[in-house]
């Protein structure tokens, strides 16, 4: 496995180690000592959730506020997504700041997420299949989000934003944490 910090701190690309011959291929996606040493803490997960979109999809961006706040280690298990992370820790040099990187089925990348950032993805493919591990549970009181189209983050999505599909709930997302 091999862990790549990204600009924002602590903010990992996770590539696991493949195996492939003329059956397949196999990897191990998630290995507790190893992940902890190449990221350089000690993060234990406790919930896995996983979604399924049709293409134009948009999830998030969403995070859990204070002691419900969540670390995320999150991989594609069919298809492509574009996946952006906002850095919403006051004291960071990156706050305010995003990255957004594409995670597909085919190349196994990971991408971990620590506790502070909003996430969220939209979906690149026909069928999208993500899988995600949490280091904290969902709690609904603690559930915040950013509009995907806050003009002070500008975020340059993959797909035209007059196809994409939200939820009611994030259509309605307004800029609770403060990046203005």
């Amino acid at each position: 496995m091999k862990a790549t910090e990204t600009k924002l701190k602590g903010c990992f690309i996770i590539e696991p180690t493949i195996f492939e011959d003329e059956r397949g291929y196999f990897f191990e996606s998630y290995n507790h000592r190893d992940f902890c040493e190449a990221i350089g803490q000690e993060i234990n997960f406790v919930q896995d959730n996983q979604s399924f979109s049709k293409k134009g999809v948009l999830r998030g961006l969403h995070f859990q506020n204070g002691e419900h706040a969540q670390a995320k280690l999150v991989s594609v298990l069919e298809g492509r997504i574009q996946d952006v992370v906002v850095d919403l820790r006051k004291d960071s040099a990156t706050f305010g700041q995003h990255i957004s990187i594409e995670l597909c089925g085919k190349n196994k990348k990971q991408l971990f997420v620590p506790r502070g950032f909003a996430h969220g993805f939209l979906a690149l493919s026909d069928v999208v299949k993500v899988f995600y591990k949490c280091d904290n549970y969902y709690n609904k009181e603690a559930e915040g989000g950013i509009c995907y189209d806050d003009s002070k983050l500008n975020i340059k999505w993959l797909l035209d934003p007059i196809n994409l599909l939200q939820s009611k709930k994030d259509k309605n997302l307004s800029n609770k944490c403060n990046l203005h």
